[in-house]
């Protein structure tokens, strides 16, 4: 096995781990989440932590519904970028 092949292995089984842990992750947040539903709270101490989960509200651009009301404005004000994307199959 040559030298790529075994970076693109390793990278693989790590990807394949931080998924895992990413599943835990939600796992244990949608716990605690549930628990603060339950306490109807938003805010809760467990021990030296204290545990946040309130609301936000934020504004955001419908640029489907600009697109779809007027196309022209948002031609003119679109920018086309290039990116790269690195993917390892």
């Amino acid at each position: 096995m040559n030298e790529l092949e075994t970076k693109a292995r390793e990278l693989k089984e790590l990807q394949r781990m931080a998924e895992e842990l990413n599943a835990e992750i939600t796992t244990l947040q949608d716990e605690i989440k549930a628990t603060m539903t339950e306490q109807n709270t938003d805010t809760l101490t467990a021990g030296a932590f204290k545990i946040t989960w309130k609301q936000i509200t934020t504004e955001r651009l419908d640029s489907k519904a600009l697109k779809a009301s007027l196309p022209e404005i948002v031609a003119r004000f679109t920018k086309t970028t290039t990116t790269r994307r690195f993917v390892v199959a």
